[in-house]
């Protein structure tokens, strides 16, 4: 494997690259949003030939002021920008990559405030020539969140909000006027606005399915769902996650019914791990998830955080494994048996308290955005480490791609 440390330099590069591709210049953009603030550079820790292929898609995030946060394009070893986009200060974005909207391709985000809580932000849709063409947004009175934007072959729009309420929580121990935080997911016709399908967690699923300890006030919002993915899962079908009941739900695209729970307090399947496997200390596949990919017959893979930042006991993080990993489970829905057949552990083990993502690229390997941790890695099929690139301290990526980009 070649041991490469490279520094990007974001911003110069993405303004010539679209100077030649006859696009606005990203540094406009840049400099007039984000107060002249560079985006974060990217250092690549390791590489070797054979790897995906691939442009990798990035939404760097700065929790400090030295850099812009915004998303960008990066060549297949992450040693150029292709292209790039400085969000406006104070602002996020997230989730963002390739998708085919009327059937050319386009790129996709969010952007907003407040994402991971009660955010409110817009879905953008650019076409190849980096031009915006459509913006998506939560309707009946909600607000997108970043957490998914997902277009359906329908040119409809899979996203998620959260909403505040007030709840009874005596049944299980908590306040008769509890304000809780519920997850909704809607289907939004991207030309209309109009929402065809919604779902709201509280409908669904009951409180005490809740990984996440009750907060000491009633007026402290009790995240106890957070909703974090929807995907589709076959003809008529979406896979809705939820780090904090630990749970990936299968719901009827049509009525919203649940169809089968994975994971957490009421799963539907007996969980076990094949052989070289191992379930975290709660017995448990994976706890505090994002990203149920389905890969088809039966596969899935998810980000296994194995670890949670509760605010609402401390500053500590509660872990189930001593490292967060990529799961891939094999489902058996005639003997309601799901299997843990194979697991990726992040590099160096460690924790990620939040976000995160795996996706299996056209060649089998998988690349990982290990979410509040920042790194983005690649593994061959067979677990190797193929590729493995930092940002800065303070700057994450919600979830990383690789797509093929001309």
């Amino acid at each position: 494997m070649r041991k490469r440390t490279w520094a990007v330099p974001m911003t110069l590069a993405a303004a010539v690259t679209a100077a030649l591709a006859g696009a606005v210049p990203a540094t406009g953009a840049w400099a007039s949003e984000s107060g002249s603030r560079p985006l974060p550079p990217v250092h690549v820790l390791a590489d070797e030939a054979g790897i995906g292929g691939g442009d990798i898609f990035v939404s760097p995030n700065s929790a400090t002021s030295k850099y812009a946060s915004g998303v960008e394009i990066l060549s297949h070893d992450g040693k150029k920008v292709v292209w790039s986009h400085a969000v406006p200060y104070g602002q996020e974005a997230a989730d963002f990559r390739k998708q085919t909207y009327h059937g050319k391709p386009v790129l996709t985000w969010w952007q907003g405030t407040n994402l991971g809580g009660l955010a409110s932000g817009v879905d953008y849709v650019y076409n190849d020539q980096y031009q915006k063409i459509a913006e998506v947004r939560a309707g009946n009175g909600y607000t997108a969140d970043g957490h998914e934007f997902l277009i359906t072959r329908r040119n409809t729009a899979l996203i998620l909000a959260y909403k505040d309420a007030t709840a009874d929580l005596t049944s299980i121990g908590g306040s008769a006027h509890q304000k809780v935080i519920n997850g909704v997911a809607q289907e939004v016709d991207i030309r209309t606005g109009k929402v065809l399908f919604q779902w709201n967690s509280t409908d669904h699923v009951p409180y005490a399915q809740s990984e996440q300890p009750l907060p000491s006030s009633e007026n402290t919002p009790w995240d106890w769902f957070h909703i974090n993915a929807v995907k589709l899962d076959g003809k008529g079908k979406l896979l809705i996650d939820a780090r904090n009941t630990w749970t990936t739900y299968q719901v009827s695209r049509h009525t919203g019914k649940i169809l089968w729970q994975l994971g957490g307090k009421a799963s539907s399947f007996k969980l076990k791990a094949a052989p070289g496997q191992v379930l975290n200390k709660a017995g448990k596949i994976f706890a505090w998830q994002h990203d149920p990919e389905p890969l088809g017959n039966g596969l899935y893979t998810l980000f296994d955080n194995e670890a949670a930042g509760t605010a609402n006991t401390g500053s500590g993080t509660v872990r189930e494994l001593p490292y967060s990993r990529t799961v891939t489970v094999r489902l058996n829905t005639k003997n309601h048996e799901a299997t843990l057949v194979r697991s990726v552990d992040q590099a160096m083990k460690l924790s990620a308290s939040s976000q995160g993502n795996a996706q299996t690229v056209r060649n089998g390997d998988l690349l990982v955005g290990w979410g509040s941790l920042p790194y983005v890695s690649e593994f061959s099929r067979s677990g190797k480490l193929l590729f493995n690139a930092q940002f800065p301290t303070g700057v994450n990526t919600y979830r990383a791609y690789r797509f093929d980009w001309k």
